[in-house]
């Protein structure tokens, strides 16, 4: 397995940054408007991004994109801001270590809408992890 083309060190890699994300979230939106702390953090996600498609020489005109590939781009930046919003919000009104478990419940969602809207087949292995994640996210919620 070529490690540089790996979905699994990139999702790896995201675990680890959404890690750090909780963390300096936490102690970012101390004394802080929590929308103006999501725009803040979007501002340096455009910078960093548009940072890297400079190095990488890889932008490019985005006109050949179909319509449903724009609709979905679209629908995907609104719920990734609504989702932002959410979670430093609760990053402000609650504990780091109880705030990012509940918010990896979107995992167990994804699962949920993968076989659902995708028409993903299931594997124990899924449902099981799915349901673990579930367990866990009610334990630390609840107790």
């Amino acid at each position: 397995m070529n490690l540089r083309e790996s979905w699994l060190l990139f999702a790896l890699g995201s675990a680890f940054f959404a890690a750090l994300t909780a963390l300096f979230g936490k102690l970012g939106v101390a004394g802080i408007n929590s929308n103006l702390a999501t725009f803040i953090r979007t501002v340096v996600i455009l910078l960093v991004t548009a940072g890297i498609l400079s190095l990488r020489s890889e932008w490019a005109r985005p006109a050949g994109l179909s319509w449903q590939t724009w609709l979905f781009l679209v629908l995907s930046g609104i719920a990734t801001g609504l989702s932002w919003l959410c979670y430093y919000r609760a990053l402000q009104l609650g504990p780091v270590s109880k705030v990012a478990p509940i918010d990896k419940l979107s995992v167990a969602f994804v699962i949920v809408l993968g076989l659902l809207v995708l028409g993903e087949k299931p594997s124990w292995p899924m449902l099981v992890g799915g349901g673990l994640i579930l367990v866990g996210a009610l334990v630390i919620a609840i107790f």
